[in-house]
């Protein structure tokens, strides 16, 4: 099965990962932009979520192969890859299994480190949901708040929701298989994974997902690598601050 994805203009392609819980559509203002700059833009809905097929397995190395398999569907090659969050750490482990197809790689607000398990009051919020009873997208916003305070975390995740039929609502992610995976979200890059092509890092400068002395094991798989600060931005940088996000990756993929 091939990954679901949104393609967006002609010209060299430039595939976009999302982050855990999210899908392609948190990425289509930017892709957008970016598929105006003669780039041929895949916005791509990892596998259990979006619009993409669900499947029992989910860790970092069936991502990587699902894209592989996407890329070699679509007979991409000398790819721009850029990935947020969980997306990133895909995209940094795909660079490294196959440096040959990837020219340039962008990592959004992840370092290659190990993560400890944080999404636990989401998930649980998530799970809370229970479409037999809440028949709007305002009634699911309603339960969430018991969990989630943050007006925007929550309206990211209502994004997940679709009418499966009318007057049924559901959720598009494969919850259940998340939450039975939760633990492969944070591992860590494999010890000797390397890429030695040009590699851009960037981080909000409100959130602490990529840290100072992660900027050691950074270089060490990544040894062309540098490492940008997005001003007034937390982990959702492309989103929070776009334009300067979006004058970092084009300033980075100048020849």
């Amino acid at each position: 099965m091939v990954l679901h994805s949104n393609i967006l203009g002609e010209g060299k392609p430039f595939i976009i990962l999302h982050g855990f819980l999210g899908t392609s559509d948190n990425w289509k203002t930017m892709g957008t932009e970016f598929s105006l700059l003669n780039f041929q833009t895949h916005l791509i809905d990892q596998r259990n979520h979006g619009q993409s097929f669900w499947d029992n397995t989910f860790n970092y190395k069936v991502l990587a192969e699902d894209l592989k398999h996407y890329c070699d569907h679509y007979q991409l090659d000398d790819i721009v890859l850029l990935g947020h969050s969980m997306g990133g750490k895909t995209a940094m482990l795909f660079a490294t299994l196959y440096p040959e197809m990837v020219s340039k790689l962008i990592v959004a607000d992840i370092s290659p480190r190990f993560y400890p398990e944080h999404h636990q009051t989401i998930l649980e919020g998530l799970q809370t949901i229970d479409f037999d009873k809440i028949k709007s997208r305002g009634e699911a916003d309603k339960q969430l708040q018991h969990y989630i305070k943050d007006f925007g975390t929550r309206q990211f995740l209502l994004k997940n929701l679709y009418w499966k039929q009318k007057g049924e609502l559901a959720f598009r992610m494969n919850l259940e298989v998340l939450v039975e995976n939760v633990s492969e979200i944070g591992k860590a890059l494999p010890e000797d994974a390397k890429f030695d092509k040009d590699t851009l890092f960037l981080h909000g400068d409100k959130s602490d997902y990529i840290q100072e002395q992660d900027k050691t094991l950074i270089t060490q798989h990544f040894p062309k690598a540098s490492v940008v600060t997005i001003k007034n931005a937390g982990h959702w940088l492309h989103a929070e601050n776009p334009t300067d996000f979006f004058k970092a990756v084009i300033a980075f993929l100048k020849p």
